[in-house]
């Protein structure tokens, strides 16, 4: 890979403007003195399901637009209007309005080079646990924000996030990708 480019997760539907935003940004971009990267900064509350709890990048920005923090949640749940992540059995509550990562990002090849280096450590560190470890990209654009090698621009997103995180999300999601085709958002047939 030696140009921009963009990574997504594959059973996620993110929306048409993730993607016009992602293009945009990575039409322009090349590394500096520091990596140059961008990430789709979703509102939390359009990534939540009805369903359970889900596992975000919550996104601490400065007032540039750039990321400062990524901490990865892996238990975000509604309670009423609250939304709180649980860690060591405690629950805290969620900023409304947060951004959260939904691994939608912009990254040039140099990427790839950091997170080789760091595999070595990731698997070290997760020996005892090999499978069901995960070594979580926004973990990684994490410490190159803090090691000062990266800039990372969020770009806002007010789409709604919808996945199939548990089998009662599958018909919602689909009533709604139904309801973009037949309001002229997307064609009938993506490919004739």
């Amino acid at each position: 890979m030696d140009t921009p480019f963009a990574v997504i997760n594959a059973d996620d539907f993110y929306g048409s403007t993730t993607f016009s935003g992602l293009q945009k940004f990575l039409e322009n971009v090349s590394d500096n003195d520091r990596y140059q990267y961008a990430m789709m900064g979703f509102v939390l509350e359009n990534t939540l399901t009805d369903n359970g709890s889900v596992a975000r990048g919550i996104c601490e920005v400065s007032e540039d637009g750039l990321l400062k923090t990524i901490t990865e949640r892996t238990k975000i749940q509604k309670f009423g209007n609250e939304t709180k992540f649980e860690e060591n059995g405690e629950w805290t509550v969620i900023p409304e309005g947060s951004f959260v990562s939904m691994n939608t990002w912009g990254f040039t090849p140099s990427i790839f080079d950091e997170l080789e280096k760091r595999l070595p450590k990731f698997l070290e560190d997760s020996k005892d646990n090999i499978l069901k470890a995960e070594y979580f990209l926004p973990s990684v654009v994490d410490e190159l924000i803090r090691e000062n090698k990266a800039d990372v621009k969020v770009l806002p997103c007010n789409e709604k996030w919808y996945g199939v995180t548990y089998k009662e999300d599958k018909e919602p999601v689909m009533a709604a990708i139904r309801n973009m085709v037949d309001d002229g958002a997307y064609p009938e047939k993506l490919w004739k």
